[in-house]
């Protein structure tokens, strides 16, 4: 019987539990899960007392480069004080683990735990609080570059488009909508003249997916592996977009990204400039996003479809309409 390659694998949660075990000597007792599969496998591996995160990137999803970049800003971002999930290098000072997987070499890291909850429905204050934590990384990566993508237009928007055509014929009206705001977006942040002091390196996804919550003020921030280089309004936009389709009551999502850039203005101001970007940057990401969804197409496939084009594409055109409707 012939065994056929494979192009994506999900690693055995006991042998990946013993392989880390052994790598960075923890004890016997420990328990590996998987918690989900997607771009990256995350796995939690625990012992009731300690909780560690596991990253099995997919196959050739990023270079050993790239990850030790990503590495390398959460190491600075630690170093000065900012709670986030930081790599823990095993026994023998090693952050990156190599795994001969059927479909090839997988590269596996350490994080820690991220303590607290996922909070979708957001205070106020936490609010704030996360505006305060996104402004302190962004004072820390103004002005740094790290070897990895920049996010400009042809990258967020030209490029994403031309993923999407292989899915979706471009006489659907949601593909018009994205090919008509690729050159509009583009013109507002070339008319933007962003500086250099506002531009370094962004998460691309800080959300309340990738946050953990104590005490409404306590923000731990992480997975960071879309982090590269570019304007920081588009984490500020970002953000303030996945609030708006969290707040169904717009006059609660005004309340809440008032109080967020707030909270980011506490510690980092704004220009007049940047703040007019905010819905550029916002459709921007998603349009992007959209793009990753068509290139990861093999576990995206379950809703890729017309119908979930239409609802995305919905949600950017909501976001940009209220927008245009506030001008």
């Amino acid at each position: 019987m012939t065994t056929f390659p494979v192009t994506a694998s999900t690693l055995s949660e006991v042998e990946l539990g013993n392989f880390i075990k052994e790598k960075y000597r923890l004890a016997d007792d420990f328990d590996c899960k998987l918690f989900r599969t997607g771009v990256n496998h995350t796995y939690f591996i625990s012992n009731g007392k300690q909780k560690f995160v596991v990253r099995v990137y997919c196959f050739e999803w990023r270079t050993k480069t790239e990850i030790e970049q990503e590495l390398g800003l959460l190491n600075l971002l630690r170093e000065n004080s900012i709670s986030i999930s930081f790599p823990i290098p095993d026994k023998n000072g090693r952050l990156i683990q190599e795994i001969n997987a059927p479909e090839g070499i997988r590269y596996a890291v350490l994080f820690s735990f991220a303590e607290g909850q996922k909070m979708r429905f957001m205070s106020n204050e936490t609010c704030f609080h996360i505006g305060s934590l996104m402004a302190k990384i962004h004072n820390i990566t103004e002005r740094k570059k790290i070897d990895r993508i920049s996010y400009g237009p042809e990258i967020l928007l030209y490029q994403s488009y031309e993923r999407l055509r292989p899915f979706f014929s471009e006489d659907l009206d949601e593909m018009k909508f994205v090919k008509a705001i690729r050159s509009k977006i583009s013109g507002k942040f070339e008319a933007g003249n962003l500086t250099e002091s506002q531009n370094g390196i962004v998460h691309l996804d800080i959300w309340y997916d990738n946050l953990s919550v104590n005490n409404e003020n306590e923000i731990t921030v992480f997975d960071f592996d879309n982090c590269g280089n570019g304007p920081l309004i588009l984490d500020v936009g970002y953000f303030c977009k996945q609030l708006f389709f969290i707040e169904h009551d717009k006059v609660q999502y005004e309340s809440k990204a008032k109080s967020f850039l707030s909270g980011y203005q506490k510690i980092r101001q704004l220009s007049n400039g940047e703040l007019q970007l905010i819905p550029e940057a916002g459709a921007a990401v998603f349009v992007f996003y959209l793009g990753v969804q068509a290139q990861r197409f093999d576990w995206s496939n379950i809703f890729f479809t017309e119908n979930y084009l239409k609802m995305f594409v919905g949600r950017i055109r909501d976001w940009v309409g209220y927008h245009n409707g506030r001008q």
